[in-house]
């Protein structure tokens, strides 16, 4: 625990150099994303969505203003989970699913960090979802990527949380029988205050996206939908392909309602029933549309959105889907420490360890 907490109103400023803790504020040259990249050969399958992803964070992270010692990337396991090796800031290569745990402790510990996370839809909703819903709920100051291929790449091709029903892989020859999770909805759910969706391929919509994350003080979750071209190969095409994405995918934009299409032009509007229908605008105003608020409180708008690939005929919704304030967990537990310090109520270590609730076991004790 830091002796001195401080608390910083933007997590993309720099921070100031704090007496005997060593911290680097930005350097004062222009950093451009050669300065991010290490001696590591990025080592994925040729043509793994994780390559641009990986190019696009490079980008972005000299736009944040900090020094590259003032950075932490942590991962757990998979093939999304390697990159640490490749920014050269501090980082972690964790354990399977614990990654938000360990950078909770980093986040609450070191408030002058700048904290992210790096996982998969196997990593962070599998063995991971308990960690990562409790994150999500709490608001601890972190960025988690979360690359969804819907499919366990590192080992070889087993269906994930987010597969598709009747998926056949080595482990469902069959085909699965389950219900995929959708991680937007289950981010909603569990009211984060930073939520997103974003495309590997889409380099000026993916930057966008991570840059808003960035400055997002609390939780920023962006789900970045990532192709597998050895064991999934082709699941988001209807969502890349020049010729189809215009029916297949709506951006949300803050204060603009909800349009899309190429040929026939449509929109997302609420429906007299209470929930969201897709209409065709041939035969009414476009007054009637649901325009994007993403700093409204209420998430039950942005839940319904997430919902909307999920139907048949539906539409995938790419962009922010919320961003609203909310205390951040790290900051509310500084806060306590610096409140009871100054009280005078904060108890040394010893006193912790031998309070009341202690005794002696042995044979003189009994």
């Amino acid at each position: 625990m830091l002796e001195n907490p401080v608390m910083f109103d933007n997590p993309v400023q720099s921070p100031t150099p704090m007496s005997g803790l060593g911290l680097v504020p930005a350097t004062t040259r222009t950093m451009t994303s050669e300065d991010f990249k290490t001696d590591q050969e990025a080592r994925w399958c040729p043509g793994c969505g994780d390559y641009a992803i990986l190019a696009a964070v490079q980008g972005l992270l000299p736009e944040l203003g900090l020094a590259r010692e003032n950075m932490v990337f942590i991962s757990g396991i998979g093939c999304s989970s390697r990159f640490p090796y490749y920014l050269n800031t501090y980082g972690m290569h964790s354990i399977h699913g614990r990654a938000p745990a360990i950078a909770t402790g980093l986040a609450v510990s070191r408030p002058d960090l700048s904290v992210w996370v790096v996982t998969g839809d196997g990593d962070a909703l599998s063995i991971g979802g308990n960690h990562l819903i409790h994150t999500l709920r709490r608001n601890v100051n972190l960025k988690i990527l979360l690359f969804n291929n819907q499919i366990y790449g590192l080992t070889k091709g087993q269906y994930s949380p987010t597969s598709e029903a009747g998926k056949v892989t080595k482990s469902t020859p069959a085909g699965s029988v389950d219900r995929p999770l959708n991680p937007i909805s289950l981010a909603l759910g569990a009211e984060a205050t930073f939520v997103a969706r974003t495309i590997d391929s889409d380099r000026e919509h993916l930057t966008g996206v991570l840059r808003a994350a960035a400055q997002h003080r609390g939780t920023a979750l962006v789900e970045i939908l990532q192709n597998c071209n050895i064991f999934n190969d082709g699941a988001f095409d209807p969502l890349k392909n020049p010729d189809s994405r215009g029916e297949t995918t709506v951006r949300l934009q803050h204060g603009e309602p909800m349009l899309f299409g190429t040929t026939t032009r449509k929109g997302v509007r609420v429906s007299p029933r209470g929930g969201l229908e897709i209409v065709a605008l041939d035969d009414m105003d476009s007054d009637s549309l649901l325009v994007h608020d993403v700093h409204q409180q209420d998430s039950s708008l942005a839940f319904m959105l997430s919902r909307l690939g999920d139907r048949p005929g539906g539409v995938t919704p790419l962009g922010v889907f919320r961003d609203v304030a909310r205390p951040a967990y790290d900051d509310l537990v500084n806060e306590q420490i610096v409140e009871a310090r100054a009280g005078g109520r904060a108890p040394d270590l010893s006193t912790v360890i031998a309070g009341n609730d202690t005794w002696l076991v042995g044979p003189q004790h009994d």
